[in-house]
């Protein structure tokens, strides 16, 4: 039958993932580095990912089709909730972008001499460009965002901030800021997030990170609780605010 369904400009799609929450029915999946539609009948055609595409890959099509079928869209969230955890499943893709869950040691007060100190990094990737804003480790978590220099300046960086959170990092001056709305609009809407921690540096362009925090909270309707820390660039922290 013909009929509207959704078409994925591959030329245009960078794989961001921020269409993927937007489809309730999880005919949406990134497989190569790309978004695909894993199957004609899970699609309903009525295009609630279109909005959420920065880069205008997603369309809707009149073509020949799969009926939309609901039942078929039931057995088949079912069975996804069913699977193991994706970090136990083939991945097939930029490495970069895999998402892993990481076994983190318990926490040490005081480093010997000779071992190296133990990360508490949680997660893989971090970086907010290659993040999947549905991964199980951001569902119902604390959440940190780092400024990319806050490591470097902060030498207690894993101790005093990261440990027990879920990380993103990013540079409101060089990085792209809508595509970290878009992100983030999509990562608060999904997962109900307990806390949000802003780890900036002390130097101005540091400031807009806030502001996209602001920004993606009030596109997702939801208000999260959140802490900013100011660290400066010989390494103290200036202030903590709420």
């Amino acid at each position: 039958m013909k009929r509207a369904i959704i078409h994925i400009d591959e030329e245009k799609c960078n794989g961001c993932g921020l269409c993927i929450p937007s489809c309730a029915e999880g005919a949406l999946q990134i497989v190569n580095g790309k978004a695909k539609l894993i199957a004609d009948n899970l699609c309903d055609g009525l295009g609630a990912c279109l909005g959420d595409c920065p880069q205008g890959a997603l369309i809707i099509e009149e073509r020949d089709s799969d009926a939309f079928d609901e039942e078929a869209v039931e057995q088949f969230l079912a069975a996804q909730k069913e699977q193991t955890p994706p970090t136990s499943t083939p991945f097939i893709g930029c490495p970069g972008s895999r998402t892993r869950v990481l076994n983190t040691p318990a926490p040490t007060e005081t480093a010997v001499e000779g071992e190296e100190i133990p990360s508490a990094l949680g997660h893989w990737p971090v970086q907010l460009n290659l993040v999947n804003p549905i991964a199980p480790y951001f569902k119902e978590a604390d959440l940190l965002i780092a400024a990319d220099c806050v490591p470097f300046a902060y030498a207690d960086f894993h101790r005093q901030f990261l440990r027990g959170h879920a990380l993103v990092i990013g540079c409101p001056k060089l990085d792209d800021a809508p595509l970290y709305v878009q992100k983030l609009t999509a990562l608060i809407r999904s997962n109900n997030l307990k806390s949000i921690t802003i780890v900036v540096m002390e130097v101005p362009c540091c400031g807009g990170l806030h502001g996209i925090i602001r920004e993606a909270m009030r596109r997702a309707e939801c208000t999260v609780p959140v802490e900013v820390v100011q660290v400066s660039v010989d390494g103290k922290i200036n202030f903590r605010s709420k």
